[in-house]
């Protein structure tokens, strides 16, 4: 009887167990370089909570009691510990726990990366598949002009031009989105406009050049050229033929353009005074709460790493030949 080399495994479960370690190691070494980071900022930690007159006294039991004269390795090994099962201390600034000054915080930045998606990812999308129809076309070529621009733009710079133009000069939005979260439905557009509009500026250059780019490496296959070949429309090819097939890598930008949103919201935030995670990480950099610092590190990698492995995932969905079992010898 003849047995086989080696046991098969379905394509499925090899992805989740290859990118759960893959990801495991990943969040390990970005935390890992945070911690690291955060402890070699300029200044003492204790010297800047107690103040230039503390006694040496103080600072040194304050240092203890932050486990401060630990090595750097132990210190990071037993605050991951702490943070896998959710506790990641008590704010240095505030006292409170550091989940408590979080959540908050990651629902306004969730709320405003989500928001801009909405808008983003319909105008990104659709501007690459028209640019694909229309290839070689004015209408392609300004596509990619603008794109071009937008991407060679920092993120500050786009939001400082939208205060300028919408805040300072038109006065339409206020320049800093500070207002309470609460009114009715004019409240919440004064708040996230600004924020938003930038987000999907900085966003769909990058996301519509790479929903093109799939659509025409689609047109480039034997299939299409036959279908070009017997006199079919090119629209009907792209919109019938092109398009379901790169499905699954337009579902895949799609989702990592929701991550790079997600990141995005760091410098947006400090620019418009947002009250999301972004800010909230830049300024406890500033007040040395390196508690909240840290947490912040791990809640960004955290989404980044998740929602890459929900793009390969959901693209291993949509694409049946990825999912059949490979045939051992």
């Amino acid at each position: 009887m003849n047995l086989p080399s080696r046991k098969q495994l379905s394509p499925m479960r090899d992805f989740i167990v290859s990118r759960g370690v893959s990801g495991a190691v990943s969040l390990l070494l970005v935390t890992f370089l945070v911690f690291v980071g955060t402890a070699l900022l300029p200044g003492d930690t204790a010297s800047a909570l107690l103040g230039q007159n503390a006694t040496p006294e103080a600072l040194a039991a304050l240092r203890r009691d932050l486990g401060l004269d630990q090595p750097l390795l132990l210190r990071y090994l037993g605050w991951f510990a702490h943070a896998v099962r959710g506790d990641f201390g008590t704010s240095l600034a505030s006292g409170r726990a550091v989940s408590e000054v979080l959540l908050p915080r990651l629902g306004n930045s969730l709320l405003l990366a989500s928001v801009a998606a909405v808008f983003l990812l319909p105008v990104a999308v659709g501007g690459g598949i028209a640019a694909a129809i229309w290839q070689d076309s004015w209408f392609d070529r300004l596509l990619g002009f603008t794109s071009m621009l937008f991407l060679a733009m920092p993120a500050f710079l786009v939001g400082y031009i939208l205060i300028y133009v919408f805040a300072v000069r038109m006065g339409w939005f206020p320049s800093m989105s500070v207002a309470p979260f609460f009114g009715g439905a004019a409240a919440w557009i004064n708040i996230l406009a600004l924020p938003v509009i930038s987000l999907v500026i900085i966003g769909q250059a990058h996301t519509m050049k790479l929903t093109r780019t799939a659509i025409l490496a689609v047109l480039a296959t034997d299939y299409v050229l036959m279908a070009e070949v017997k006199g079919i429309s090119r629209r009907r090819i792209i919109l019938r033929h092109a398009l379901p097939n790169a499905l699954s890598a337009i579902l895949s930008i799609s989702i990592l353009t929701v991550a790079y949103l997600i990141v995005d919201v760091v410098v947006i935030e400090m620019v418009f005074s947002y009250p999301g995670l972004g800010k909230l990480m830049v300024d406890s950099v500033s007040y040395r709460d390196l508690t909240v610092v840290q947490a912040c590190g791990l809640l960004f990698a955290l989404i980044f790493i998740g929602m890459n492995f929900l793009a390969d995932f959901l693209a291993l969905l949509v694409n049946p030949r990825q999912r059949e079992p490979a045939r051992g010898a």
